[in-house]
């Protein structure tokens, strides 16, 4: 069995012949520290894991550093970037977005392992919502580079795509936009405002599955984001803000003929039913408490709803994958095969981002998993 076909099984709630391995996007600068250089597909090959490549190109995320002479995507909606410090380890960037009708502003900050954002884009919340939903621009995907992304990796993965914004979910987006705090708060004191936003980036979203995602190779589809995980929100804000715009996203998808996993880097415990109920084919990322989940007990998430949905993720990407031995990262393999990978529906994966993982312990992850054969 091919990666591709052990994967789609696994993803398909069946029996592939052994444990699919694989890691949440390679780190350039893990690439460039550990891995000489290489790029994705070359360090999957090199380990020896099952390969999960990331289709990015086109989505024009606040964290994509944008080129000065790249073209706008409306010429309504004109970004223009300022560097104001530029230093490798701490490198800040404030962009001005002209509209016809007033100015947004945010800010980013960049290291040599990541970026964040440290200035939102909405700042007044009734004039700048009026402008995101009049004049931001949808991207739409040139799915031929997709074609060519999926011949290139031909049977040695899957390809996984994304639903346009900072983050898939809307909730998740509109807390990049505006941020976690105000929109909690928003979320108390203004709920029909928070749901207005999040009306005008369904509206975006839906229009990004249509135009980009209908018919496009992808094999997985990325949606949620962290700012929906139990350990920022409560489920009863999760099933109001959170589930019912999910839940059209992954309609949509479906219809476009797409796969979906919903991510929630951070607690997911109490929101088990309520991600099993979203309509997504699949949940990441199964974190546990060392990493800064809630997933405790991996096998009692099989048991709640591994009959509803595949799994994806479970492993300690810190503690074991970058500190542990590889004689600790084979063990921790076959204790995921043996809680979760019961029946099938589970890809062991490292739950989130690493940076300092050995190549050893990458190389020992993947040949754990060729000893846990259905």
């Amino acid at each position: 069995m091919t990666s591709k076909e052990r994967m789609l099984r696994a993803l398909a709630r069946e029996v592939p012949d052994r444990l699919p391995t694989t890691i949440h996007q390679w780190q350039p600068y893990h690439l460039d520290t550990y891995m000489g250089g290489m790029d994705e597909l070359e360090a999957f090959k090199a380990v020896g894991l099952d390969a999960a490549i990331p289709f990015c190109e086109g989505m024009d995320q606040m964290w994509v550093a944008k080129d000065p002479a790249a073209p706008d995507l409306s010429p309504d909606w004109h970004v223009q970037p300022t560097v104001v410090k530029d230093d490798p380890d701490e490198r800040l960037i404030r962009c001005t977005v002209t509209t016809p009708e007033g100015d947004l502003s945010y800010a980013t900050g960049t290291n040599r392992y990541t970026t964040w954002i440290t200035g939102r884009l909405i700042k007044d919340p009734e004039r700048d919502v009026d402008l995101i939903e009049k004049y931001m621009p949808v991207p739409r995907l040139d799915q031929r580079r997709i074609a060519e992304a999926y011949a290139s990796l031909g049977d040695a993965g899957i390809l996984r795509g994304f639903v346009w914004g900072e983050q898939a979910g809307c909730w998740q987006h509109a807390c990049c936009l505006y941020g976690e705090e105000p929109m909690i708060f928003a979320a108390i004191d203004t709920p029909a405002w928070v749901h207005h936003l999040l009306d005008v980036l369904l509206v975006k979203k839906l229009r990004f599955i249509e135009e980009s995602l209908d018919g496009a190779r992808f094999d997985l589809i990325e949606t949620g984001g962290g700012a929906g995980s139990s350990t920022l929100i409560s489920p009863k804000m999760h099933e109001e803000f959170c589930l019912p715009y999910a839940r059209k996203i992954h309609d949509a998808c479906h219809a476009a003929g797409q796969k979906v996993v919903y991510h929630t880097c951070g607690g997911m415990m109490p929101l088990l039913d309520l991600i099993a109920a979203n309509g997504c084919d699949a949940s990441e990322t199964l974190s546990p408490p060392a990493v800064g989940g809630d997933v405790a007990d991996i096998g009692e998430v099989k048991r709640r709803i591994g009959d509803r949905v595949a799994l994806v993720g479970g492993m300690n990407q810190f503690q074991i994958l970058g500190e542990g031995s590889p004689e600790q990262v084979r063990a921790e393999v076959h204790r995921l095969f043996e809680t979760a990978g019961a029946g099938g529906g589970y890809i062991c994966s490292a739950c989130d981002h690493f940076f300092f993982a050995p190549p050893e312990n990458l190389k020992a992850f993947a040949q754990a998993a060729k000893e846990c054969v259905y």
